[in-house]
């Protein structure tokens, strides 16, 4: 039998990968890649888009397609067994294509391509691709000598495996952590949807005996075996939907502390999460202050001051100084607002819940309060409205009508392979009904999943020529789209569907933004095809647009029905939400800038080695610019794996930035808007302008073909409540 990973006739074979198939089909992978690439660094005839860039991208995108499926295993169905093979892996992948980055030889073919009337003759997309080449090798370390090469490379190697524990560390520490409750007053307040979900969770830790015995006896506050009986008993985690209905709800201040103290010392040397009988060390602090020091070797070994200038190399933003200049013009205009919000939750807090002092544990609970005094709903009365069986039809139906595709579950008998049975798979048609993209949907946490919500590419769109014959064939593009919500909950014997929160909803439009960005690109080359090739900080700009209809009544009207009326969300409710959408805008603005103030300053002018530490870097930024700091003992860097180990070093700042663009991009769809009905053939030249052009042009170019001039700050501002700030 084939080993799954080195099948490339078609999607993933998840159910068919074992752990020891992965060291095999990378290594014959690795092997057959260097094998490619001497046969083009031996061909002595002149380079040409043929017979050199083609050969080796078709050998590096099987390579990368069997990594992806490792990879994304590792992060959605985590294991001992796979971490380990994964960890052994990794530094094998990243020391191939570095040195691939440092290959001079091929660098010098590049420039001879790059300098040919062979480069004239090529079409838009693969110049950008040649252009991109040549920024990376020299980004790669081609042009250092052989000794400082040699250094690079294992400073790439290092960095990947640092980045690597970076994220095991927190997804260890997060699943260590677990609070058993069985007093009821202690969980007042907490949504019972939450409640269920905890008090399933419990009877799962509850022995079979134990509890046979418990139901045998019918008595509901028996003791048996030293075992709460289940009826009161509830089990926390520090899994989002688990600790954030906690933060947000629960009327008992001290296990709020207790949550938020947890939580917030994740993966840190004071942590409450502790290595059980295994001796490991979770602790990221270290790995920080070794990351930052390989960044800024990394740095000036290529010739540059620091790795904020690496990391700008490849976005749309030029220098540090630019960067920081924006957010510190962001942070003048947000400040009055959030010093506004601050002091209106803290007269709250006082007056009305008897909190004189308001701790980072309140902030969540004080707040929700406030909002629903003010706006008279709550976030968990919008819940019921948003079931998952009516939030992705209504999301696809929007979709289906800017874009003019259809979206479908693929048929049960198409012999698609999942990883877990809560995914779901849909296929994408056009207008003529031709496939033109596939998706995967991971909406639930779980334990062997790591945080957060992401989109992921397992296939990318390219034109492949069929072996022996001139005819060809279009790859269609396949994304994974993942999330971490509450999964299903059986109430009396019956299955629940899963609801959403609208910061949920939100969440999701947002991951699916990606997914069409990478799904409907109309590029045929790999390395400019969807999100190939786009300018990180501005990769975000499909996504954050997505948000904005998340705020539209006529396509909220398509998604809502509530959990046991079935009625859909009333207007006068969604006028509220509307009336609370920049609710503390000014706080959470502030927050994000915050984040990017911190980044920046830590790949751009801080030095690891000094007598300044991480966290003593991160409170100064806290006293120029935020409102409200934490309690001495939050470790946030900790667990800060965006920019640890998820590639956003130096690129935090490029959520704020795409946001300008993005919102700008819809004020577009405002002022064309039939009626409240996002117009069509506004849809249909962003889908052309934005998502089809992939990589191919600058970021800045789609968006003036797009907009029909620059990007302005004006939309950001009053999409944020702060239209009418003052520096």
């Amino acid at each position: 039998m084939i080993n799954p990973l080195l099948d490339f006739s078609g999607l993933p074979c998840f159910a068919d990968i074992r752990t020891e198939h992965i060291t095999p089909a990378i290594k014959q992978l690795i092997s057959s890649g260097r094998a490619a690439t001497e046969r083009v660094r031996n061909d002595s005839v002149a380079p040409t888009w043929q017979n050199f860039v083609l050969p080796m991208e078709d050998e590096n995108e099987r390579l990368s397609r069997a990594w992806g499926q490792v990879s994304h295993l590792n992060a959605v169905m985590n294991s001992p067994e796979l971490r380990d093979v994964y960890n052994t892996n990794l530094p094998l992948i990243t020391q191939y294509f570095a040195e691939l980055a440092q290959d001079q030889v091929l660098f010098e073919k590049f420039k001879r391509l790059r300098n040919s009337l062979e480069f004239d003759r090529l079409d838009r997309a693969r110049k950008k691709i040649v252009e991109n080449e040549l920024r990376d090798f020299r980004l790669g370390g081609a042009e250092l000598s052989s000794e400082k090469k040699e250094r690079f490379l294992r400073i790439q190697e290092e960095l990947s495996a640092l980045c690597a524990r970076f994220s095991d560390n927190l997804l260890d520490a997060t699943n260590s952590f677990s609070l058993i409750i069985d007093n009821p007053d202690e969980v007042s307040g907490i949504p019972d949807d939450v409640l269920q979900t905890a008090h399933e969770i419990a009877e799962d830790d509850v022995t079979p005996s134990a509890a046979q015995q418990d139901k045998e006896q019918n008595q509901d506050h028996m003791e048996v075996k030293g075992v709460t009986p289940v009826k009161d008993r509830w089990k926390f985690t520090l899994h989002a939907p688990s600790y954030q209905p906690i933060m947000q709800y629960a009327d008992s201040r001290e296990l709020r502390e207790k949550m938020y103290r947890a939580y917030s010392t994740r993966a840190s040397e004071i942590g409450i999460t502790a290595p059980i009988n295994d001796g490991a060390d979770w602790d990221n602090t270290p790995l920080i202050v070794k990351i930052l020091t390989l960044h800024q070797e990394e740095a000036r070994l290529l010739g540059f001051n620091c790795y904020a200038e690496v990391s700008l190399a490849t976005k749309m933003a030029t220098t540090p100084e630019q960067v920081l200049d924006f957010l510190s013009e962001l942070a003048a205009k947000a400040r009055p607002y959030a010093e506004r919000d601050l002091k209106e939750l803290r007269q709250f807090a006082a007056n009305k819940l008897g909190l004189q002092n308001l701790e980072s544990w309140d902030l969540a609970y004080a707040s929700e309060k406030l909002r629903l005094e003010r706006y008279a709903f709550s976030d968990q009365e919008v819940k019921q409205y948003f079931p998952e069986d009516k939030v992705l039809p209504g999301m696809f139906k929007l979709v289906e009508s800017l874009y003019d595709i259809t979206i479908a579950p693929a048929e049960e008998s198409s012999g698609i392979q999942l990883w877990h049975p809560d995914v779901k798979f849909f296929n994408i048609s056009d207008a003529e009904g031709r496939l033109i993209g596939q998706f995967y949907i991971d909406l639930y946490a779980r334990p062997s999943k790591r945080g957060g919500a992401w989109m992921d590419d397992a296939i990318s769109r390219r034109r492949i020529r069929l072996e022996g014959s001139d005819d060809h064939h279009v790859q269609v593009p396949v994304a994974y789209l993942t999330c971490n919500f509450a999964a299903p909950v059986n109430l009396n014997g019956q299955i629940r569907p899963a609801l959403f929160t609208h910061y949920e909803v939100i969440t999701l439009f947002h991951e699916f933004g990606h997914g069409l960005h990478h799904l409907l690109t109309r590029i045929e080359d790999l390395g400019v095809s969807g999100i190939n090739g786009v300018e990180w900080d501005a990769v975000e700009l499909p996504s954050q647009f997505m948000e904005n209809f998340c705020w539209e009544w006529d396509v909220l009207t398509n998604m809502t029905q509530h959990i046991t009326s079935a009625e859909p969300l009333p207007r006068e409710l969604f006028d509220k939400m509307v009336a609370a959408k920049n609710f503390q805008s000014g706080l959470q603005t502030l927050r994000q800038i915050e984040f990017s103030l911190f980044d920046m300053h830590l790949h751009f002018d801080f030095d690891p080695s000094g007598e300044r530490t991480v966290l003593q870097l991160l409170d100064k930024i806290r006293k120029e610019v935020a409102v409200i700091s934490p309690p001495e003992f939050n470790r946030f860097p900790n667990s800060f794996s965006h920019i640890f180990a998820g590639g956003y070093a130096a690129g935090y700042y490029s959520y704020k930035w795409a946001e300008v663009l993005s919102a700008d991009a819809y004020s577009l769809f405002e002022e064309d808007s039939l009626g409240g009905v996002p117009n069509a053939q506004t849809g249909a030249r962003f889908r052309d302008e934005i998502l089809a052009v992939g990589g191919s042009r600058s970021a800045l170019e789609s968006f003036i073909a797009f907009r029909g001039r620059e990007p302005k700050i004006d939309a950001l501002l009053r999409h944020s409540g702060m239209a009418d700030a003052r520096t």
